[in-house]
């Protein structure tokens, strides 16, 4: 079981609701600090571990600082990652870019920053020699096909998710690159998403240091550096048990120590992109109960709406609710709660049990510190709402605004609207 607990007390936040209004977003630094040492301290046996935090999951550069004081890098997939990644001052190997469908001008901005380019597909080969020589190092992605069973509805079954290279292509792509001028080469998997099963997790190690053996064996080039990608899941729901990240550090020494060691290919740097584990429990979407409505079932209307956290439209997913005030109250009401979108799908939990809700209310959603606020859209209008960060003193800082018509409009030019 995990206790799904508020991040301050819950007068505190109806005091931030105050002052701020809502909706939302709430990120406990004390929070994100702690479990990025723990990860740390999981893999210090590792030569030169690298965490490079995916930046997908919150794009905001307080957040990112945060992190880079812990001793993480950033894994980008679009230009603006790398700007953001730039301009908290990280360079060189301390970025990883990943990138599939890669527009040349984000190709030459990840190699005017030094980053480490993790390449999608063979064919990128071809795409980088037209900016000049290939650069010293170089990463390939994995897609293990058919050979790796499991997947989900985020990022798929791998055979059919359209992300790395195939078994031959790496081969391929390595010896190729070699001929080229390469001298460093790296390797890198992505194909779990988001996984609680330990089991699993070290199996994706497993799997890599295999094909790095494989790959010095048939090609005489020795692997540098494994990136084992993200992957690692967080309990969303209070039944779900988070991952032991001492257990799997250990487990990736009892794989690195049996397989690479004795194949002579010690010492490996090793690197993860976790996102979603690094900030995900530490993100708080709070929004205040507008209407309820009672037809053939009971809503629960509130100011956000899927614009703001669609993850339980996109994927049905579950994000546990605390209704501030209430915590210890029975949840003998079932209500579907939603937001404001023309979209029937935009629900942020159906048939939940809950306490019995009255208007004005706070809700706080658990679990929503990556991929919340940075899947958000405009669709209807809707408007981007505030970021705020409580500091380990207990302070907050407001480190992104609200949205505003003004900035919805920008983009037209159509008069004065």
């Amino acid at each position: 079981m995990t206790e799904k607990k508020l991040p301050c007390p819950g007068e505190k936040i109806v005091a931030l609701a105050e002052q701020y209004g809502t909706p939302f977003y709430l990120y406990d630094e004390a929070g994100i600090r702690q479990n990025a040492k723990k990860l740390q301290k999981a893999f210090a046996w590792a030569p030169s571990f690298q965490e490079y935090f995916a930046v997908k999951a919150t794009p905001n550069p307080y957040i990112m600082r945060i992190l880079q004081e812990e001793g993480c890098g950033a894994d980008c997939s679009s230009l603006a990652e790398l700007l953001l990644a730039e301009k908290i001052g990280l360079k060189g190997a301390q970025i990883c870019f990943t990138s599939n469908d890669t527009p040349m001008e984000e190709f030459e901005k990840a190699l005017a920053l030094g980053a480490i380019l993790n390449l999608d597909d063979i064919t990128h080969i071809a795409c980088l020699e037209k900016l000049g020589p290939l650069p010293q190092t170089l990463s390939f992605r994995y897609n293990p096909g058919p050979s790796r069973s499991g997947g989900n509805d985020i990022i798929g079954k791998p055979h059919e998710a359209k992300y790395g290279l195939t078994h031959e292509q790496i081969l391929q792509a390595v010896a190729m690159a070699k001929e080229k001028g390469v001298r460093h080469f790296g390797l890198h998997t992505m194909v779990i998403s988001n996984e609680l099963n330990l089991d699993y997790l070290l199996e994706t190690a497993t799997m890599m240091f295999d094909l790095a053996v494989e790959i010095a064996q048939k090609t005489g080039i020795k692997v540098e550096f494994i990136n084992l990608g993200g992957g690692i899941g967080i309990p969303y729901t209070p039944q779900a048990e988070a991952v032991d990240l001492d257990a799997f550090g250990a487990g990736v020494k009892k794989e690195y120590e049996r397989i690479l060691v004795p194949a002579g290919l010690a010492p490996v740097k090793i690197c993860l992109e976790s996102g979603r584990m690094m900030t995900g429990p530490y993100g708080f979407l709070v929004s205040r109960v507008l209407h309820k409505k009672d037809i053939y079932k009971q809503y629960v209307g509130m100011d956000a709406c899927m614009a703001n956290l669609m993850r339980p439209a996109l994927y049905g997913a579950y994000h546990h609710i605390t209704v501030v005030g209430k915590e210890e109250a029975v949840k003998d009401h079932i209500y579907d709660v939603t937001g404001s979108l023309c979209e029937n799908n935009d629900k942020f939990a159906i048939d939940r049990a809950l306490p019995e809700i009255s208007i004005g209310d706070l809700l706080v959603f658990h679990d929503a510190g990556a991929h919340g606020h940075a899947m958000g859209f405009n669709y209807n209008g809707r408007l981007r709402c505030q970021e705020l960060l409580l500091k380990e003193d207990g302070s907050v800082q407001m480190i992104r605004r609200n949205e505003t018509l003004a900035d919805y409009f920008a983009t037209l030019d159509f008069g004065q609207l």
